[in-house]
């Protein structure tokens, strides 16, 4: 086990060098085209990035692809000849067009996503559930470690991570976009769920002062990377609502999602609530797991399209002891 800033041995750093290329070859990167499409990897990725965020400039991809601006150029032009971005003047600043996704984009990425996916799970399906935690965990801090030598900045570690609770200072926007983004790449869900979550979190927040709700935030520097909710409102009947839990990519299986938990449930404990009940869906399974870690037991499932897709919908339960029991 290496120390952090420690420098490796040369056999260590070989051994992730040929597991890099290895993925670069099964992954499709050595071919011309990728994702079954008829363009390059760095015309697909743009194509995510994009669709992802819905509009970017052609400077900010250069910046995010790490690319020539003049490549970004060709690439972008090649796509709206194609039919798979469009181009449009920003209000404030003539000069700045923002790039978005055409109807044929969004079909193309639908496309590269359900390819991905596939590749994704068909791997994970060989491996266990811890190996399949530590593929996420390991391959989302490498990936950060590499961006962080890249932009010269100073990458914090998991352990830096403070359990913080109440309200901060742009909380519903990025407990929103950590929903967004995380549930559009592992499930496909798009606009409905993103203003469902907005929708709630925007309602919630504003009743954070009653003494039964609660709200608990990781975070890591200044950026939050974590949040879990306890509603003890809505439900009635003494029984407590879990909401809005999320962990940031790269952070998931490093224990954050379990230091965020034992607080909302000490809170609920300390509440007297009878009972902690959450909604989810089948197929989150390393979530399932820390859920049924924490005491929660499948009541009910059924399938259902509240997040705006059809899903086999979950409700877990989790009973609270009386005090003194």
């Amino acid at each position: 086990m290496q120390k952090a800033g420690s420098s490796p041995d040369f056999y260590f750093v070989d051994g992730i060098r040929t597991a890099s290329r290895r993925m670069v070859r099964e992954l499709g990167f050595m071919k011309s085209t990728l994702a079954a499409t008829d363009y390059p990897p760095s015309a697909v990725h743009a194509i995510i990035e994009i669709g992802s965020r819905k509009s970017m400039s052609a400077a900010q991809l250069a910046e995010f692809l790490d690319l020539e601006k003049s490549s970004v150029s060709r690439m972008v032009r090649k796509l709206i000849e194609a039919g798979e971005l469009q181009e449009q003047a920003s209000d404030s600043d003539g000069r700045v067009k923002w790039l978005a996704l055409t109807p044929q984009g969004r079909r193309t990425l639908a496309a590269v996503q359900a390819f991905g996916r596939k590749q994704v799970v068909g791997a994970l399906e060989q491996l266990s559930a811890n190996q399949q935690d530590a593929v996420a965990q390991g391959l989302g801090i490498y990936a950060q470690a590499l961006e962080a030598r890249r932009s010269g900045k100073a990458m914090e570690q998991a352990g830096e991570i403070r359990i913080v609770a109440g309200y901060q200072a742009g909380v519903i926007g990025r407990i929103v976009q950590m929903h967004a983004l995380f549930y559009a790449r592992s499930v496909g869900f798009g606009s409905f769920f993103e203003s469902k979550v907005a929708a709630g979190m925007a309602e919630f927040v504003p009743r954070l002062d009653h003494p039964r709700n609660g709200l608990w935030l990781a975070v890591q520097g200044q950026r939050i990377v974590g949040s879990v909710a306890i509603d003890g409102q809505d439900l009635g009947d003494n029984k407590a609502h879990l909401r809005w839990f999320i962990v940031d990519d790269g952070l998931r299986g490093a224990g954050v999602g379990r230091r965020l938990m034992d607080a909302a449930m000490a809170f609920c404990d300390a509440q007297g609530f009878a009972s902690v009940q959450l909604w989810t869906f089948q197929g989150l399974d390393a979530a399932r797991r820390l859920y049924e870690g924490c005491g929660f037991q499948l009541k009910e499932e059924w399938p259902g399209a509240q997040w705006g897709k059809e899903m086999v919908e979950q409700r877990f339960e989790r009973l609270v002891a009386p005090p003194g029991d």
